[in-house]
């Protein structure tokens, strides 16, 4: 017996775009049919001309519990995810307090979730210099994988690595299949920026485009000696592009993603002092992000996530717009999907893209492209319906992350959402939350 049905005229699966009824049992998928079975009659939902997908997967969110909750928890973190339709999040090694680097910090992780997952929640371990001798261990506990940086993270109990450290982390992460996401920036001492810190144009010349390209060089380097999974996490410099398609060309497993930011800001439309727009790497220009939207469109970026990294207002030093002083790091959890539809469907991209490049790629980054990330029979019921064609403004009152700052506040964007579904059951609809602490933690199934 089916529980529910769900029929609607743009239904995204492996096929492609177009009318279908997805049958839904025990919280799974059971059926896609092109029309509801003889004599099944109740519980059909009809989403008419709304879209209907897998929920969205974003797997680079800083949710900053336990620790540093004031910046980010949560309980705030899954409830702005249900809302913007994400059904599926995997949690960064940092900004919490302890970061993920060791099974005893990772118990800690686990423990702060309880009573709190709206939505469900994965987790990446850390890397940093010294604990080559915690990655098993915390293999062994589930995480999804590993993060390191290259450069200053922004928290000092989250150490850069080198390469010697990851020739030491590299080759038991590969014995796994499990990914190394790798935040690509090699800083050097030389003082790049010595003008107005209010000004953006200083700040986007004090992290230039070659710190990120001689990074991704390395990465791509021990990617081939280590064979090893290899994730570029926001690539911003579109100088990268061609060596990285190179490398996919000869076969490395290298991924990459970029970052709604970089899609839908550029540096020229910047103004000066307004921090919410500082992230690392940076934003930045036009002429960049047109060629990282070529990229995005050929397949050689293959995913977008958000890298919701979030901090109390104080820390952004808005009061005084000092780039330089400020927190790295964009609101943007919830709008995941209208920010960059409405990118997306200026530049004439589908529906279908955003499907691929917010579910179906990134599942296969965090691994679970087995269960989440597509409508077929056997996967679980995570769905998200959403109205392409409707338009909504950002304003605060309907931002559900901890801090309402973000650069997209007052945007109008595209791309309402409608309905969010758990494991089969509607737990956002028509703008509130109807089932509460839904969410379950994902671990690797080694």
């Amino acid at each position: 017996m089916i529980d529910f049905a769900i029929k609607g005229k743009n239904v995204i699966t492996p096929n492609g775009l177009g009318p279908a009824v997805v049958l839904i049992k025990n919280g799974q998928i059971a059926d896609v049919r092109s029309e509801l079975p003889t004599g099944f009659s109740d519980n059909v939902i009809d989403i008419q001309d709304n879209v209907l997908m897998a929920g969205v997967i974003d797997p680079h969110v800083h949710i900053n519990e336990p620790g540093r909750t004031d910046w980010e928890g949560f309980d705030t973190a899954t409830r702005a995810a249900l809302a913007g339709g994400l059904t599926t999040l995997v949690d960064m090694p940092l900004n919490s307090s302890p970061v993920t680097t060791t099974v005893a910090a990772f118990e800690q992780k686990l423990a702060a979730t309880r009573g709190q997952l709206h939505t469900n929640c994965g987790f990446w371990g850390g890397v940093v210099p010294g604990n080559a001798n915690d990655i098993e261990p915390l293999i062994d506990k589930g995480v999804l994988g590993f993060k390191a940086f290259l450069t200053h993270s922004g928290i000092d109990d989250f150490p850069n690595v080198t390469e010697a450290d990851l020739r030491q982390a590299m080759p038991i992460i590969a014995r796994y299949n499990l990914p190394l996401l790798v935040h690509c920036e090699l800083s050097t001492n030389e003082l790049l920026a010595t003008g107005d810190v209010r000004s953006y144009q200083n700040y986007l010349l004090s992290r230039p485009k070659a710190w990120e390209d001689n990074a991704i060089a390395l990465m791509i380097r021990l990617c081939e000696e280590y064979n090893c999974r290899t994730h570029i996490v926001h690539l911003s410099s579109a100088n990268s592009i061609q060596p990285i398609a190179k490398a996919k060309q000869h076969g490395l497993p290298l991924t990459v993603e970029t970052a709604q930011h970089y899609l839908f800001f550029d540096a020229e439309s910047i103004p000066d002092g307004q921090t919410q727009f500082k992230c690392a790497p940076p934003i930045r220009e036009r002429a960049n992000n047109d060629r990282l939207w070529q990229a995005l469109g050929a397949g050689i970026i293959d995913f977008v996530a958000t890298d919701h990294s979030p901090a109390p207002p104080d820390l952004k030093h808005m009061q005084n717009g000092d780039f330089l002083k400020a927190w790295g790091g964009i609101a943007s959890l919830q709008l995941a999907l209208p920010v960059l539809w409405t990118a997306a469907r200026q530049r004439g991209f589908s529906v279908t893209d955003i499907a691929n490049w917010l579910s179906e790629k990134p599942a296969q980054l965090a691994g679970l492209a087995a269960t989440k990330g597509k409508i077929a029979a056997g996967y679980d019921a995570d769905l998200v319906v959403w109205n392409p064609n409707q338009s909504f403004i950002v304003t605060e009152d309907a931002i559900f992350h901890r801090h309402k700052m973000t650069p997209y506040l007052h945007q109008p964007l595209y791309g309402v959402v409608e309905q969010t579904y758990l494991a089969g059951t509607c737990v956002f609809g028509a703008g509130s939350f109807l089932k509460e602490q839904m969410g379950s933690i994902v671990l690797n199934q080694l």
